[in-house]
């Protein structure tokens, strides 16, 4: 019988494959929409042009990060799982990631965290915030710098830390 680990690095070979051979920079630029950026002007723009609850929901996402971003290093720091890229003989990644360990996900964590938040004060870009999301995480696997149980953790840190910040201020 496999392990999870076992079926974790086969589902990520399979994943991979798909941009072994092509060309990703619509994969790339997917992935960096996931950056941070897009967060902040998103928040700005709700909090300066959406009375009803662009304030509330830049209040809820500025607290939801500053949850998020040190439970996610320290989860990092803990865990220390190598990167595909370092585990993986004869591997190479699509881009160069940005810091050494790969659990959970930090892309992933941020986008499903700002999903929900999204979700949760403009329930009609529910649907569209959670492909966005689920996206993001994919293009980490499909990039070749994280496995796919990376990413599950990263969409249950951004979840959780989500649902802990819409219940402190929602």
């Amino acid at each position: 019988m496999k392990s999870l680990t076992e079926y974790d690095t086969d589902l990520f070979h399979r994943l991979f494959s798909i941009t072994s051979q092509g060309n990703c920079r619509s994969i790339i630029w997917l992935s960096k929409t996931g950056d941070g950026y897009l967060y902040f002007v998103l928040a700005m723009l709700l909090w300066a042009f959406e009375p009803q609850h662009g304030e509330l929901f830049l209040y809820t996402a500025l607290m939801a990060y500053a949850l998020e971003l040190p439970v996610y290093v320290v989860l990092k720091k803990l865990i220390k799982r190598q990167r595909p890229c370092d585990l993986l003989t004869h591997f190479h990644s699509h881009i160069v990631p940005s810091d050494k360990f790969s659990l959970p996900s930090g892309h992933t964590a941020a986008a499903w965290l700002m999903a929900s938040i999204v979700s949760y004060y403009y329930p009609p870009f529910a649907l569209l915030a959670y492909s966005w999301a689920a996206l993001i995480g994919l293009s980490r696997i499909l990039l070749g710098v994280h496995f796919p149980t990376d990413v599950v953790a990263g969409a249950l840190l951004g979840l959780f830390i989500a649902s802990v910040s819409l219940t402190a201020l929602g």
